[in-house]
């Protein structure tokens, strides 16, 4: 038997650089706020007063009652909340769930890349072959020809929208060219939407679930850290029609089972009631998105368009920085106090571009500045 390989994560590697040397850690995605403070007084005064023991298997009636209306209001997709919804501990596990579920021993599984580094071991855990489908800076963009080149030995394809590292969120034209795609094929679509929420607020997220072309078809992931900055609670949830829903559960069942009824309860009462919160927090991580770009761009860096997310790329080569982005990353957390993220992990194999980094700009202004302050330094010493 082939063993499967098991590595740190970069995020992980990274991380622990910038805790040993205190560097400004802008490379692992997790913002400086905390969320809703009735988000928090929920969870707290459910931690008091229960319930305490296990949930349902596919997540408590509350929360699944809450996506179900959240989503009709904000997406107009329509889920029944008995049937179509599992909450899952994160929504890495839920991406666990669909996969395991969904891809079969040597099916192909079209990953879109930079991809999420945990899409490739999933696939292969799952026994399924990763078809890689390379996106280039600066713009990133996917097309019919790229997708139909890869897609003849596909079962399922993953998509993420808005997109981590690169910030991007598909236009029309490369919506209907997954749905192409996906029709001509047979393919079940994977769509990774934990970043749905993150994006400025004048542009509504437009959901691959939303296609009638796709119905029954499209397994829909999100996330509670993602959409109230509470990354450590790990709330996710997948949402399907309900034959695929039941495959999910299936498989969620024997993995973690269930989540925590505290949490899964706050978060119902986060979805139901703070609306207005979650304008105010878009304008903020915008204004700390605006920040960023605008301070690395005064000290020189190339900084790549970026929509949605936490997160935005500088270009190295057009800027001067004649370093690999491994080198560069290991280089500015050793020598100059921040950590980056090297957008090369996000590719799998040989040729992958090398010459992109990730920040993640969801930090207090104080944080961002003092960051901009000493990349400024560091491209000075470098280019």
């Amino acid at each position: 038997m082939t063993a499967i390989a098991v590595t740190t994560t970069i995020f992980e590697y990274m991380s622990a650089k910038a805790a040993a040397s205190g560097a400004i850690n802008l490379g692992q995605g997790f913002p400086d706020s905390c969320g809703p403070p009735s988000v928090r007084q929920a969870a707290a005064k459910a931690v008091l007063d229960g319930p305490h023991h296990y949930p349902r298997m596919r997540g408590t009636d509350s929360l699944r009652a809450a996506l179900a209306g959240f989503y009709a209001d904000t997406q107009r997709l329509h889920y029944d909340s008995a049937t179509d919804i599992v909450v899952t501990s994160g929504a890495t596990e839920a991406l666990a769930s669909a996969i395991l579920a969904l891809v079969e021993p040597g099916d192909g599984v079209i990953v879109i890349e930079p991809a999420y580094d945990a899409y490739g071991p999933l696939v292969r855990r799952a026994g399924g072959k990763v078809l890689p489908l390379r996106l280039h800076p600066p713009h990133w963009r996917l097309t019919g020809d790229a997708l139909e080149a890869v897609a003849g030995n596909a079962r399922v394809i993953l998509v993420n929208d808005p997109a981590n590292p690169t910030g991007r969120m598909l236009d029309a034209d490369e919506r209907a060219a997954l749905r192409d795609v996906a029709l001509a094929h047979d393919l079940i679509v994977i769509a990774d939407e934990v970043w749905e929420e993150v994006r400025p607020d004048q542009r509504l997220h437009v959901s691959l679930a939303a296609d009638p072309a796709l119905d029954g078809r499209v397994v829909k992931i999100g996330s509670a850290g993602k959409i109230f900055e509470l990354t450590g609670w790990k709330i996710g949830w997948a949402m399907a029609a309900a034959p695929l829903a039941a495959r999910v559960a299936a498989t969620h069942q024997y993995l973690t089972f269930t989540s925590s009824p505290a949490l899964q309860q706050a978060i119902a009462h986060g979805l139901d009631t703070e609306r207005l919160w979650l304008g105010t927090m878009r304008k903020q991580v915008e204004a700390g998105r605006t920040r960023l770009a605008q301070g690395l761009s005064e000290a020189g860096y190339a900084v790549l368009p970026s929509a949605a997310t936490w997160f935005l790329c500088v270009d190295l080569a057009a800027s001067g920085i004649p370093l690999s982005d491994r080198q560069f990353c290991d280089t500015i957390v050793e020598r100059f106090g921040v950590a980056g993220i090297p957008v090369s992990a996000f590719y799998e194999g040989e040729g992958a571009p090398a010459n992109v980094v990730r920040f993640c700009h969801a930090k207090a202004e104080p944080t961002v500045d003092a960051a901009i302050n000493r990349l400024a330094t560091a491209r000075k010493a470098m280019a």
